[in-house]
């Protein structure tokens, strides 16, 4: 269970990550551009490292019902839209009011799921 909160507060730090490079940075010039997507690729493969790991872990503790305010479906969409940050984030290809509507709805989940997590570790 520890490694599964320490996995959801870094998911929360490159959020705010990434958040802030898509506030700060402009669109590729080219989005087909081959040394733009390797920059791409290689920058974000440890995210999706820790976005695999993090949900697998987060669906065995709902499993186990260490975890009850979050519903399986919840993670599986948290992650899809972690998805879909990651490539706005660098692409810069969606509306803000639609960039923050998916930034609040996976911090949402993640401090949900810190929420039952540490309450969990508390039951005695």
């Amino acid at each position: 269970m520890r490694g599964l909160i320490q996995q959801t507060e870094q998911l929360k730090i490159e959020l705010d990550t990434l958040k802030n490079m898509y506030e700060t940075n402009a669109a590729p010039e080219n989005r087909k551009d081959k040394s733009f997507f390797l920059k791409v690729k290689s920058e974000t493969e440890p995210v999706y490292k820790l976005l695999t790991q993090w949900e697998n872990n987060a669906l065995e503790q709902i499993k186990k019902q260490n975890v009850t305010n979050v519903h399986p479906k919840q993670i599986v969409s948290t992650k899809e839209n972690i998805e879909l940050l990651l490539m706005h984030s660098y692409y810069i290809d969606v509306r803000r009011r639609r960039y923050m509507e998916l930034h609040h709805s996976v911090h949402y989940v993640l401090n949900q799921l810190l929420r039952g997590l540490y309450k969990a570790a508390n039951k005695p």
